[in-house]
């Protein structure tokens, strides 16, 4: 007999999601993108944030522009879900054609968050946070082989609406 998949809980999945509401908005700011030796290149940032399909999805996209040229160097788009059968956030994040999934941490204060994936010898942690000041900031760390883990990004956005 073909079991028949499992219903998800779709009210236990929005309830979990709103305790990300405090992303939701447009952002702007600035960002470091610290990729390469030498100088960081400073970029415009904005990210915006919004729920899709009644709440159990939260959209993130984030958009870095050269300054002053105001060309795109940076763009980076995150969905985020919570699977109600684990318990636990999950993230597919897309850039550069690339994308990754990666479980996602809310912390206690519910204000902050974490994630971070491996490939091969490369391993990445970011913690985005906001702080008291009520600014969305986030700060990515890169680690090869046995390397010091050393800054890859640095952004602080605050909300537009």
């Amino acid at each position: 007999m073909v079991q028949l998949p499992r219903t998800p809980n779709l009210e236990a999945q929005r309830v979990a999601m709103k305790k990300l509401d405090f992303l939701v908005g447009k952002w702007a700011g600035e960002a470091r993108l610290l990729s390469r030796p030498g100088e960081p290149l400073i970029l415009a940032q904005t990210e915006e944030a919004q729920f899709k399909l009644g709440g159990p999805i939260l959209e993130i996209e984030g958009i870095g522009r050269t300054k002053p040229e105001n060309k795109r160097a940076l763009q980076a788009l995150g969905i985020i879900s919570f699977d109600d059968e684990t318990g636990k956030y999950y993230m597919r994040a897309f850039n550069d054609g690339r994308f990754l999934e990666t479980d996602v941490k809310l912390f206690e204060d519910g204000k902050s968050l974490t994630w971070g994936f491996a490939l091969g010898e490369i391993r990445t942690s970011s913690v985005l946070r906001i702080n008291e000041k009520g600014d969305w900031t986030e700060l990515a760390e890169i680690t090869i082989g046995s390397q010091p883990a050393r800054k890859l990004l640095e952004l602080t956005v605050r909300r537009q609406e």
